[in-house]
């Protein structure tokens, strides 16, 4: 039995429940600010089966009214919740609006939704797919039309993403490809985000789907956006890209988002993209898993960045770590300038000159490179300091422009997540004989300590990345990064251990509960928090661990409420707060 969201009861623990009415129900009170009391879901308010039954037999799955009271009057909208497909789902969803008042009607199972609006015409019924639903007191004229300042934060990006993702591979003909519809995604979210910045808090924003516009001038809109943005970052979107999608699917995904900030969001929208429209299909086979944002964040708040600190990822995907400290240290810049009376003029030309200045990012996928570029570009202006490289390649090997930005040695923070797996290795001689780890070691019972031995024929590269990791801070400086516990524990991987005891003091340890890269991967992993140093420390020191038991999700990626992992970096500074 699970606890109705809505009425507060025991209910049964269905697929239909758990995936489908719960997460709806949450929908409609967080994201469109409808009062549970004026929601009906258990018991299940029930409609007529014939405009001249005197008996209400069908049940729905949620009904909304327009006020508390309940009544068939007052009905306004409602959400079939049954776990079929969507041409059964509708054709019921009809039968209930035609004899009911509602409206509006919803389809949802978990995965897919689709919105339709009741309209009679000649005595007859007539139904129309719409592009999102009003918000609680506004009038259905009125969908779309939205100032910037009324945009909330989205409460399940991961769900919107996944009904979006399953909408268009079943309507946008000739492009079912995820990996062509995640760039088209992303190149909306881009939209959105580029929208929500140079749109001023009291006008309309752009993008937007109203209920009576033509799905063309929507579509065109759009376009129009995106091809802005393109001439605001020329350097980074090439001029021929363009929006490929159907206007159809346009609309959809623009009625999807448009009720939302992306850009105050607390999850990283191009992150939650890429993890469901490419996920372990696209980028597992390299090992690079996008990393969970609560634990993007416990690294960060750990690390604590300050504003003159120089910071890389040297593996930096789509840019979640980057975007985290980004916006962590923003929010240094903003306590300064409040605190010295700047105005905000000032303290966003700070802002911009901390992130052109300090924050640089590798990797090796020119795709991710250039999403990074364009998300950074479009935040913070920092697109100058992503590049596509090779990060474990001889640095003598990174172009010009990548030597010019980025030195061995001389970074406060760096923050990874190196891509691994048991199927994918680094080789050849050059690259390998850079590293000490690219060599064989043996361990010396007498002395108690590893000696190295002859080169390797290959080597995996989350061992590699720590060796490239420490080189590239300089002394004091400090790396966050998620490792295999392979690394840490595995008797024959006892020289990599060596190796940072005697260049580093660690910090901490965070022992990841096994489902946090679920469903993606079952890899066991850790967070390792140390501190470079320039000579061998002293060992008699402490060190904080945490083993934190829940990480916001269960084994299929569900987002639960029970999250362990954000608690750490609380429990990390009390802990130095009493002298540790």
């Amino acid at each position: 039995m699970i606890i109705d969201f809505i009425s507060g009861l025991k209910v049964k623990e269905t697929p239909e429940e758990v995936e489908a009415v719960q997460v709806y129900s949450k929908i409609l009170v967080n994201d469109y600010l409808y009062d549970k009391k004026s929601i009906q879901t258990h018991p299940q308010y029930r409609v007529k089966v014939r405009p001249s039954a005197k008996k209400k037999e069908y049940p729905i799955d949620i009904a909304v009214f327009d006020s508390s009271t309940k009544t068939e009057d007052n009905l306004k909208i409602i959400v079939e919740c049954k776990r079929k497909n969507e041409k059964d789902g509708l054709n019921q969803l009809k039968d209930y609006l035609r004899f009911c008042s509602a409206e509006i009607g919803i389809w949802f199972n978990g995965e897919q939704k689709t919105i339709i609006k009741k309209f009679e015409s000649k005595g007859k019924v007539f139904f129309e797919e719409i592009p999102d639903i009003p918000r609680s007191g506004q009038r259905i004229e009125d969908i779309g039309l939205f100032k910037r300042k009324d945009l909330k934060i989205p409460s399940n990006l991961k769900s919107l993403f996944i009904s979006i993702r399953n909408y268009l591979a079943g309507s946008n003909v000739g492009a079912t490809r995820d990996e062509f519809l995640a760039q088209q995604l992303i190149n909306m979210i881009f939209c959105k985000i580029y929208d929500e910045k140079f749109t001023r808090q009291d006008d309309t924003v752009r993008f937007r789907a109203g209920l009576n516009e033509k799905q063309a001038d929507i579509s065109n809109r759009i376009k129009q956006i995106f091809s802005d943005l393109k001439s605001q970052y020329n350097d980074v979107i090439d001029e021929n890209e363009k929006l490929d999608l159907n206007d159809k699917s346009i609309v959809h995904i623009v009625g999807a988002l448009q009720n939302f900030s992306i850009t105050n969001s607390p999850r990283d929208a191009i992150g939650d993209a890429f993890e469901v429209f490419i996920g372990k299909a696209l980028k597992g086979g390299q090992g690079q898993f996008f990393t969970p944002r609560n634990v993007v964040k416990m690294i960060i708040d750990i690390l604590d960045p300050g504003i003159d600190d120089k910071i890389i990822d040297p593996a930096c995907g789509s840019g979640g770590f980057l975007i985290e400290c980004l916006r962590h240290v923003w929010t240094k810049v903003e306590k300064r300038g409040s605190k010295l009376g700047w105005p905000k003029s000032e303290i966003e030309i700070e802002k911009q000159k901390t992130v052109i200045k300090n924050f640089r990012g590798i990797d090796k996928d020119s795709f991710l490179a250039k999403v990074t570029k364009v998300y950074m570009a479009i935040l913070g202006d920092g697109r100058g300091g992503i590049f596509c490289e090779n990060s474990l390649d001889e640095p003598k090997n990174w172009s010009s422009k990548t030597n010019n930005n980025i030195t061995l040695g001389t970074f406060d923070i760096v923050i990874t997540n190196p891509p691994f797996g048991k199927n994918i290795n680094i080789d050849g001689e050059e690259l390998l004989k850079q590293y000490e780890f690219g060599y064989k070691w043996k361990f010396i019972k007498k002395e108690n300590k590893w000696i190295k031995e002859k080169l390797k024929s290959k080597e995996a590269p989350q061992t590699l990345f720590i060796e490239r990791c420490m080189e590239l801070l300089k002394p004091g400086g400090k790396l966050g990064v998620v490792l295999p516990d392979g690394i840490l524990g595995n008797d024959k991987l006892g020289y990599i251990r060596q190796h940072l005891l005697l260049k580093s003091k660690i910090l901490a340890v965070i022992d990841l509960p096994i489902i946090t890269f679920m469903p993606n991967t079952s890899t066991k992993t850790s967070v390792v928090i140390l501190e470079k140093t320039s000579e061998a420390p002293d060992l008699s020191y402490e060190v904080f661990m945490s083993i934190p038991k829940t990480c916001g999700h269960d084994r299929r990626g569900k987002e639960i409420s029970d999250d362990d992992i954000i608690k750490v970096p609380i429990e990390y500074k009390k802990w130095k707060k009493n002298g540790k």
